[in-house]
């Protein structure tokens, strides 16, 4: 931002030390500037809530890139503002030259000789400060509070209230408190938030407003008749009711609260929402003729999801159609998290045979709606509730095209420059943002030794990178992962980054390397590979994800809380603990590699390590030549994927920034805490003159 200070123009000998007599002008005019709040002359104020350092006005905004929010309301700053180049504090100009104070507010006529003084909130949580009254928020920003009580106004819903057309409060039989009418909340834009209290419809025209408690109702919804004659149940008059428990209606045949008409002859109820459903609808968007309102009872399979309904349908007369009515509006293009490509809604397939939903893996009718892919040869289907069932796994989109050139913008490579490459266009030599030195490729190790990939924590076993100045290793596939991806688990972006110590969402194993951050989750890359559906050698069929599969896994016997991978044709479920093992594992028991074994056919079994029994059900580890047989976790240790030598900093020791974790140990030393040996996953101080060393459970 381009900012005028009006000290600039002041000569070297003026911007000297001044005089008493000097210093004294110039707080009488900082004074005169202060009070003069609304001088368009003026360049530089004071402010109440921010007096520490004058705050200098910008008028035009000349960097696109800058982002700040204003302190007053809240919003996206934007020129003309006050700003303070100290403290990175921004006011609009409409903010800065808020009055201190105004007379009274329609909304509250309770105290309107009392006026209303401008206060700034201390903290989100300060309990003395209530909600604003017409936005219901509570946000950490300017806000006008009556000065007789407690009732306050959001600076911005303030500033809005010219535009209000307000109603003096009046009692209704429906509400406790007064409710005061607002003819166009559609200049609320914090209002978008809400529905309504009485059909749950979002604000589009008139309403009522309650100005001391979360209470907003449409003026529609208000003036309700107490007693209908509905065309749903024509034999007897439904009356108005209101029910804090949940009642059934007979028409959505869904559990709802609140306000519904009923006969209590039939035990007939239908609630509010239903009992206003438009008798036309029309949305190009979604279909390109109209559906008309039926309200006769009678089962139907619905042609837009393919599911049965047995009450209020819409019928488009052009294409013979019956729907529900909550798919008369289905979006026709959306971006599901499990497939690459845009999928679109038809109410029937031409060029298809047989297909399995996706999702469930149970039959798709083709002759009903359902999701489907138009890539040229990508046959995915997808049921219409599968699909839409969790918001969180898709994205509604208007142009496909569109979102497909953003999808390609978005995606970058985790490689910061490749230096040299190969005749086949291979990168030999390159530069990665996990790494401060140059990595080049290999393809075999100049040792047999047991390395690992700093991102997967795996051992290398085929084309890597290596680093020639420190032992820093990456499989070829690590290195090329995207910076940025869209993961399959949630419809969000995930980000790469690289740490030492994490816990991932997925397989609740913790790890160093490679992590992606989707939203408040971290995902280890074993677990980020992993797609939707699968073949696993330790089962026959194709497994998919289940995110409300409870089953126990079939891999270690653990309940899988948080859905699971499951075979659509038998009862096996895996969670992606056991999904992610490695195939194979070095253990000091055995001098040749232990293999992921998935049966057995004993009767009576033991681990070959802890010399506890097994369980010949789960899975396991073995060597066929020497017949040795033990748990993953014995082979594989509690931590198997952090890296040696990281910093431990999590134990209350004099030398926490020498504490380092090691999965194994040269020496048998004695743990400092429980006095036994530590062979293996230990926490070890390096500091020179100091011998401490613990399991890592012992403290």
């Amino acid at each position: 931002m381009e900012m005028k200070n009006e000290n600039e123009s002041l000569s070297e000998s003026e911007s000297g030390s001044l005089s008493k007599n000097e210093s004294e002008a110039e707080n009488e005019s900082v004074s005169e500037n202060k009070n003069e709040r609304h001088d368009k002359s003026v360049q530089q104020i004071l402010h109440d809530f921010h007096w520490q350092h004058p705050l200098v006005l910008v008028a035009e905004q000349s960097n696109e890139g800058f982002k700040a929010y204003c302190d007053g309301c809240g919003e996206l700053l934007s020129a003309p503002c006050f700003t303070c180049i100290h403290c990175n504090y921004h006011l609009h100009k409409q903010c800065a030259e808020a009055p201190l104070e105004i007379p009274n507010h329609p909304l509250h006529p309770q105290h309107s000789d009392a006026g209303f003084f401008l206060r700034q909130r201390p903290h989100l949580d300060d309990d003395l400060v209530y909600g604003c009254a017409l936005c219901k928020e509570k946000r950490n920003m300017f806000f006008y509070e009556c000065k007789a009580c407690y009732f306050s106004l959001d600076i911005k819903c303030a500033q809005l209230s010219s535009l209000f057309k307000f109603s003096q409060p009046f009692k209704h039989v429906i509400h406790k408190h007064p409710l005061t009418f607002i003819e166009n909340p559609m200049t609320i834009k914090v209002l978008k938030r809400f529905n309504c209290f009485m059909c749950q419809e979002p604000f589009i025209d008139a309403i009522y407003i309650c100005s001391s408690c979360p209470f907003i109702i449409h003026k529609k919804c208000l003036e309700l008749p107490t007693k209908v004659n509905h065309p749903s149940h024509r034999i007897h008059s439904l009356f108005l009711n209101y029910s804090n428990s949940d009642c059934f209606c007979n028409l959505c045949q869904k559990e709802h609260s609140g306000y519904f008409y009923c006969c209590s002859l039939c035990h007939f109820n239908v609630n509010v929402r239903c009992s206003l459903l438009m008798s036309i609808v029309e949305d190009k968007k979604s279909h390109q003729h109209p559906f008309s309102l039926l309200w006769r009872q009678g089962s139907f399979i619905c042609d837009a999801c393919d599911t049965e309904g047995n009450y209020i349908s819409y019928i488009c007369l052009t294409c013979n159609f019956i729907v529900h009515k909550d798919c008369i509006q289905l979006p026709r293009i959306i971006k599901f998290s499990r497939h690459d490509h845009c999928i679109f809604h038809k109410y029937f397939l031409e060029d298809l045979t047989r297909q399995n939903c996706k999702i469930c893996f149970n039959k798709v009718n083709l002759d009903h709606g359902s999701y489907s892919c138009r890539k040229l040869g990508c046959n995915y289907v997808v049921h219409v509730n599968c699909v839409l069932e969790d918001d969180d796994l898709y994205k509604v989109i208007e142009d496909e095209k569109q979102w497909e050139e953003l999808y390609e913008k978005s995606i970058q490579s985790s490689i910061i420059s490749v230096i040299e490459v190969n005749e086949a266009g291979e990168a030999t030599k390159i530069e990665h943002f996990s790494h401060q030195h140059c990595l080049v490729l290999a393809d075999k190790m100049d040792e047999e030794i047991d390395r690992k990939c700093n991102g997967c924590m795996l051992s290398i076993s085929t084309l890597f990178y290596y680093c020639s100045e420190c032992p820093f290793f990456l499989h070829k596939t690590c290195a090329e992962l995207p910076s940025i991806k869209f993961h399959w688990f949630r419809h969000a972006k995930a980000t790469l980054i690289f740490e030492d110590y994490l816990l991932c969402f997925l397989c609740r194993q913790h790890f160093s390397g490679f992590v992606y951050r989707l939203r408040e989750w971290f995902i280890c890359i074993r677990c980020a590979k992993v797609a939707d559906t699968i073949e696993c050698e330790g089962h026959q069929h194709f497994l998919f994800y289940d995110f409300k599969c409870r089953e126990k896994c079939n891999g270690c016997g653990n309940d899988c809380w948080h859905g699971a991978f499951r075979c659509g044709k038998c009862r096996f479920a895996l969670d992606f603990r056991c999904l992610t093992l490695p195939h194979s594992a070095l253990h000091k028991i055995d001098e040749h590699m232990l293999n992921l074994t998935y049966d057995d056919d004993k009767e009576q079994c033991y681990c070959d390590i802890c010399e506890q029994e097994r369980d010949p059900n789960f899975w396991y580890y073995s060597c066929s030549i020497c017949s040795t047989f033990a748990h993953p976790k014995c082979v594989l240790g509690e931590f198997p994927f952090l890296k040696d030598g990281m910093k431990w900093p999590y134990l209350d020791h004099p030398h926490r920034r020498d504490l380092k974790f090691f999965r194994n140990v040269e020496s048998y030393s004695k743990c400092s805490d429980c006095g036994k040996l530590c062979p293996e996953e230990v926490i070890k101080c390096e500091k020179p003159t100091c011998n401490y060393i613990t399991h890592y459970h012992c403290p």
